[in-house]
């Protein structure tokens, strides 16, 4: 006889362990993101700042998965230690641009060791890495950008 309460058992569920394994990587990076004083979200702004240099928070909310919300306090927190620049845009006032500074250009030195540092701490052979990173842009990929999903 089945339990037809089965897809309520925590073991059943895809979304436990990647919401744990998420949770505790955060937790891993604490450390080495208090040397450079950034939360993690600070820091995942950051390295798409470092790769765009120039952004609309618009378009930063979609390479992050977050919505306007929630990095506006971030992007403020960022100005306020003179890592950018936020701007309303001259030709559409509405759009604010975010613009990567000399000083957090500078940041970027001493970020570099965190990747290394995080790297010892999940005990991942590169292929699993890259499998894993492959899956999880799949999934990603697969929720899309449905809004209606509630």
């Amino acid at each position: 006889m089945s339990d037809k309460y089965e897809a309520l058992k925590l073991k059943n569920q895809l979304c436990f362990p990647l919401y744990a394994c998420a949770k505790e990587i955060v937790k891993r990076y604490k450390p080495y993101l208090d040397k450079i004083d950034l939360t993690y979200t600070q820091y995942i702004a950051m390295m798409v700042m470092w790769e765009q240099k120039k952004v609309n928070v618009k378009e930063l909310g979609k390479y992050l998965y977050l919505d306007s919300g929630t990095l506006t306090p971030v992007l403020k927190k960022l100005e306020q230690k003179g890592y950018v620049k936020r701007e309303r845009d001259s030709a559409d006032e509405r759009v604010l641009i975010v613009t990567l500074t000399e000083k957090g250009e500078e940041l970027k030195t001493e970020a570099i060791k965190v990747p290394e540092a995080m790297g010892a701490c999940v005990k991942l052979e590169p292929e699993e890495a890259k499998l894993l990173y492959g899956v999880l842009y799949k999934v990603l990929g697969s929720l899309g950008d449905d809004e209606d999903a509630e």
